[in-house]
């Protein structure tokens, strides 16, 4: 009986720990298939006929080219992905300790720890694997129409563990200035320890990575002071994945040792975490001189201050007024810079209002501390309140020319004010007013306007017409009205699928609008953080009317890259450098593009096909465009007689607004709607026409390419 009992223990311990596992691991991953994997030993490569290849002599073999030899290679795993920072890879060492080579292999596979745990001694089959080199580093995969992954259904071919021989890798002690030593890339893949270093002071109370994002924080060794700003020797990155498992954890405050796979991207040094307990980084004072852990919040020694409280700690006629109390405030994030039509600073609510707070830090959404609906706790001690144009913000000093200014908390001091409260988020409820009810009280507030809609003449415009901010007005149905004021550096979209406002038509209907409210200079603003928040789904408006947008008679994305028979391109001067389609830098949108080289003189167009107007009595162009790099303006055509040769075809230039801003890309430009009434009851071809010269050549690119009329 006492048999059975021990028996029945057994398995009740396998299959609670099986339990176990499973519950915790949270890779977002299915686990991978371990049927048919064995161990080996090295005899069976040697009485097999296998040569035997070093990682070095690896790395010197042909790339991008499948290996046909019988060889194979072996080494010591040094990571492992159970915590998912490490995503289909595995990486391995020559030796459990001082090694003088490392490999990164790219496997297709996930939960590699399973079956490949740290220490691991495997051996690698090379016969169809092949190097490939990404951001400059090689790695070992095999070359197959998705990629050059390991495929999961592979692995177990090429690479099998020890039967027996399992180590313990010991990190190989390091210091960033070594990086840049020469053989340091053979260490790629290599466990590594750095002792006496520190997140720099701009990683301080921040999380390894936001939720599905993954970002880099800086490490740094030795340094000095230099103008009051402590400087760093040399510094490292550290990447960390959005889906690891300890991403919602703060990163260590203090100085100490720091154990992770070593790599690189590019000319970036970049460092890996294999899970946070080999992360020794506790100790105070820091090198840079902080005492003690600075992400503490002490409610006690602090005196509680509300919004309103806050307001009226600023001095009437004072440039600014700096907050010398031990104050603090717990408030509501209302609104962020999620879509980008808030820029470098957040909004705060509680009871007694909101207010704007200025950072010089983009996409502060991504941190813990600012998620829509989260209480954020403050030290208001060293900040500086000031009336800006009317409106009281919080913010800090910066000195421009020898000229001490109000602007914005900097980057590296925001661990010194922001605290996370480490509660869940809470909705956010606006407060609902009426145009005529707006005070003073309700600047940095989130409010509900009921029953609004945008005037008459507002109707079919874009959201944004202009290179920087663009008004709109709205109205309720007394016919008191408000700014509505838009970035155009905005995107209501995602990274794949951008909405930029530039292409997105106002609603002709009647709703409810949410907002930021601000103030300037006496008049009233309203800043929407996402398009549903002027969602105008009531189609009667004040007046009873039902407004009907213009019907598109035609219109090309260009979303599915490449010119349809509807477009001719034609080189006309210069270079064969036509116009073409792309997405670079624009997700998964194509848009038409023509970009230029310096010392080509060049006239090239593209011709739309022929739209009929006929029976329209209203037809208006619309289509975006983008430019960067100085040169000519594209310019924009019409014709009712097109020959077939641009230099013999009568053409009408459009007056179309185009971009203006040659210093970057992405700031996609509404045209207006450019008037067609000369072609009505005509058929009409919209071309556009790109010239070059010897010393300007610009790239221009062009969207939402849309006719209407009715």
């Amino acid at each position: 009986m006492k048999k059975y009992n021990s028996i029945l223990k057994y398995i009740f311990v396998v299959i609670t720990a099986l339990f176990i596992t499973g519950c915790v691991h949270d890779d977002k991953y299915d686990e991978p298939n371990l049927e048919g994997y064995s161990c080996k030993s090295e005899n069976y490569y040697s009485q097999n006929g296998y040569t035997k290849w070093t990682l070095e002599m690896l790395k010197g073999k042909p790339q991008n080219t499948s290996f046909a030899d019988k060889a194979y290679i072996e080494g010591y795993v040094s990571s492992t992905d159970e915590t998912g920072n490490i995503y289909k890879t595995i990486y391995i060492q020559d030796s459990p300790e001082n090694p003088t080579q490392g490999l990164t292999v790219s496997v297709n596979m996930v939960s590699t720890y399973t079956r490949f745990p740290q220490g691991s001694k495997v051996y690698i089959d090379m016969q169809g694997l092949a190097l490939t080199a990404y951001g400059g580093v090689v790695q070992l995969g095999m070359i197959t129409p998705e990629g050059t992954r390991i495929p999961e259904k592979e692995v177990k071919n090429h690479i099998a563990k020890d039967c027996n021989i399992k180590a313990n890798i010991v990190p190989k002690v390091m210091t960033i200035a070594q990086f840049a030593d020469a053989g340091s890339n053979n260490l790629i893949g290599c466990l590594i320890q750095l002792n006496n270093v520190e997140f720099e002071n701009r990683a301080l109370c921040t999380t390894y990575a936001p939720n599905a994002v993954t970002v880099n924080k800086t490490i740094g060794e030795g340094g000095s002071l230099q103008n009051g700003v402590w400087k760093y020797a040399k510094t490292a990155l550290v990447r960390n994945s959005g889906y690891a498992s300890f991403a919602n954890q703060v990163l260590p405050a203090g100085n100490g040792s720091f154990v992770g796979i070593f790599s690189k991207y590019n000319s970036d040094f970049q460092l890996y975490v294999n899970n946070t307990q080999d992360l020794k980084m506790n100790n105070f004072p820091r090198l840079d001189g902080i005492t003690s852990n600075p992400c503490e919040f002490n409610q006690s020694v602090l005196t509680p201050k509300t919004v309103a409280e806050v307001k009226s700690l600023a001095v009437a006629g004072a440039n600014w007024t700096e907050i010398t109390g031990d104050f603090s405030l717990k408030a509501q994030v209302v609104a962020n810079d999620e879509t980008g039509n808030l820029y470098k600073y957040v909004y705060v609510e509680d009871a007694t209002g909101g207010i704007r707070i200025n950072i010089n830090k983009v996409d502060l959404f991504l941190d813990s501390r600012f998620r829509l609906g989260k209480d954020v706790n403050i030290k208001l001690k060293g900040m500086y309140i000031r009336n800006v144009n009317g409106e009281l913000q919080l913010g800090g000093l910066f000195v421009s020319g020898g000229v001490t200014q109000f602007g914005q908390i900097e980057e590296m001091n925001m661990y010194k004010y922001f605290f996370d409260s480490n509660t869940v988020v809470r909705p956010v409820i606006p407060t609902e007013r009426t145009i005529s009810q707006l005070t003073n009280a309700d600047v940095g507030r989130w409010i509900k306007l009921k029953d609004v809609q945008f005037i008459n003449s507002d109707l079919g415009k874009m959201l944004t017409e202009s290179n920087a901010v663009t008004n709109r007005t709205l109205e309720d149905c007394s016919g008191k009205t408000i700014i509505l004021r838009t970035s155009n550096q905005a995107n209501f979209g995602t990274k794949d699928n951008p909405v930029k406002p530039a292409t997105v038509e106002l609603e002709g209907g009647k709703g409810d609008a949410y907002a930021i409210l601000s103030v300037f200079n006496g008049t009233y603003q309203l800043w929407i953080t996402r398009l549903s928040n002027i969602d105008f789904d009531n189609t009667l408006r004040c007046d009873g009317t039902v407004y009907t947008p213009l019907p598109v008679i035609y219109n090309d994305p260009f979303a599915a890259g490449g010119f349809s028979s509807d477009w001719t391109t034609v080189n006309v001067a210069g270079p064969n450098q036509a116009w073409t389609t792309s997405n670079q830098g624009n997700g998964s949108n194509y848009y038409a593009v023509l970009t230029g080289v310096l010392n080509n003189v060049n006239e090239d167009w593209l011709i739309s096909k022929s739209v009929s107007l006929a029976g329209k009595t209203k037809a208006i162009l619309n289509f975006t465009t983008d430019v960067r790099y100085s040169g000519n303006a594209l310019q924009v055509y019409a014709t009712e007689n097109y020959t077939g040769n641009p230099a013999t075809t009568t053409w009408v230039q459009l007056p179309a607004t185009l971009d203006t801003n040659t210093a970057a890309f992405g700031d996609w430009v509404s045209s207006g709607n450019v008037d067609l009434s000369a072609f009505l009851g005509k058929n009409v071809r919209i071309a556009f026409k790109y010239t070059s010269t010897a010393s300007a050549a610009s790239t221009w690119e062009i969207d939402d390419f849309k006719i209407k009329g009715q």
